[in-house]
């Protein structure tokens, strides 16, 4: 997502989910400076879809800003505020360990 780059998005991770699960095919998670930042990136993705793909975009946890949930459909958006996305590990549930 290049949205993400170029807001300033920090440790952006793309997973692929395509045959790990139906609730979307690509799961990207990313780090925001502030629940500002993390705010604003949300906000720029959903419109970002919207022009350019005539998507409307679900919001989840935007009131908080310490972890936003954007569901675009095919993919889903993750953007934490750095320690909450720490606590959360969320990326480790679906990335492969080297043990597979």
């Amino acid at each position: 997502m290049l949205c993400l780059e170029e807001n300033k998005a920090e440790e952006i991770v793309e997973i692929d989910l395509r045959g790990k699960s139906e609730i979307a095919d690509h799961m990207v998670v990313c780090s925001g400076r502030s629940t500002r930042q993390v705010m604003a990136l949300a906000e720029r993705i959903v419109a970002d879809v919207k022009n350019d793909f005539g998507v409307y975009s679900k919001l989840e946890g935007k009131g908080g800003g310490d972890w936003v949930l954007v569901d675009t459909g095919d993919v889903l958006v993750h953007i934490f505020r750095p320690e909450v996305r720490d606590f959360y590990q969320l990326e480790k549930m679906w990335l492969p360990t080297g043990d597979e």
